[in-house]
């Protein structure tokens, strides 16, 4: 046995120069743990839970209202109103029409009663038995004329005055202007 110690000894392995001492081999793969590594249960603790904590934000101080904000909410204000008037100038408009159109279409149809009168109070037929019982007669076809205007149209003076040039038809001229200008004063 000295023999086999000794050949044991000759294949340990050299001290640890580690935290651990070394420790021989007893055969055993379980690792012996020391005393103060010997792990002992704990008590369960139950994890702590965090109160729910708002969040600190900085507010930043409230700033001057800007003078372009106000003015376009005025113009907003004043554009809504302007389009609501002119909504209602539109229904009003509207209704005119619609009066104006049916105030048409009585007139048209009173126009047409009316032209219909016409046409019965001066029926040719009518006229002219009225104009016969009163005297008159039917012209004879001696009495009636024929203007022929196929030949292009020509103009003939009778009684023309001459008129007299230079110094002495200027002076006749003047005189028949203010000879008319006296007439038309009196």
């Amino acid at each position: 046995m000295a023999t086999a110690a000794k050949a044991r000894d000759r294949y340990r392995a050299p001290a640890s120069y580690g935290k651990v001492p070394y420790r021989a081999y007893d055969g055993s793969a379980v690792r012996q743990l020391e005393e103060q590594q010997v792990l002992q249960p704990r008590p369960q603790v139950r994890p702590r839970q965090r109160a729910v904590v708002r969040p600190r934000v900085q507010v930043r101080p409230a700033g001057q209202v800007s003078v372009f904000a106000v003015v376009g909410f005025l113009a907003v204000g004043v554009f809504a109103v302007l389009l609501l008037f002119s909504y209602v100038q539109l229904t009003t408009i509207s209704e005119s029409v619609v009066e104006l159109n049916s105030q048409m279409t009585t007139l048209k149809t009173e126009e047409a009663k009316l032209r219909a009168q016409y046409e019965l109070a001066y029926d040719l037929g009518t006229i002219e038995e009225q104009v016969t019982a009163q005297g008159m007669v039917k012209p004879q076809s001696s009495q009636v004329y024929y203007v022929d205007l196929s030949e292009p149209d020509t103009v003939t003076q009778f009684q023309q005055e001459e008129t007299t040039g230079g110094v002495a038809g200027a002076v006749d001229s003047v005189k028949t202007i203010f000879t008319r200008i006296v007439e038309y004063l009196r």
